[in-house]
């Protein structure tokens, strides 16, 4: 790196403001992860009566939109760690949720469907997630929601890492 490159690289880290002159309450990771706290902590207990966790909960909400992914798929989709996702994945499976099916085009591969026991489950938890989605959203117009939405796929574009 030139001299010139590390004197622009400082003058740049010199005029970004540190995370005390932004505040925690204006520091956007920060509150979305405040809030997805909140948004599951809302959810735990109708959760728990179903027999689900977190990862159990997000694995079957993707699978009810995007049946048969790959578990790498599955993992990206459901926010989850492969080692958590495996874990989920057995419970779930012994439960009779979801089934797990060798890929057609590649035996080394797996597919994860979810069974029609674990649709209804996810149905009986449908009514409480969209409850907690309505809360977060209360008191904010349709068009500030899009607006919203808009900035978080614009935002996911930027850090993700992968193509889905």
């Amino acid at each position: 790196m030139s001299d010139e490159d590390r004197t622009d690289e400082l003058a740049e880290e010199a005029r970004t403001p540190r995370l005390g002159e932004i505040g925690l309450e204006n520091f956007p990771p920060y509150l979305m992860n405040r809030i997805m706290g909140r948004y599951n902590a809302a959810l735990r207990e109708e959760m728990a009566n179903l027999g689900l966790t977190t990862p159990k909960m997000r694995t079957l909400a993707v699978l009810s939109v995007i049946d048969g992914l790959l578990i790498g798929e599955l993992a990206i989709y459901a926010i989850t760690e492969v080692s958590t996702l495996s874990r989920a994945l057995d419970a779930l499976e012994r439960d009779g949720l979801v089934r797990r099916v060798a890929d057609k085009d590649d035996s080394r591969a797996v597919r994860v469907h979810i069974t029609a026991k674990g649709r209804e489950t996810h149905e009986q938890l449908w009514p409480h997630l969209a409850s907690a989605y309505q809360q977060m959203f209360k008191g904010i117009s349709d068009a500030e929601q899009r607006a919203f939405v808009a900035t978080l796929q614009t935002i996911l574009k930027n850090v993700r890492k992968h193509p889905i």
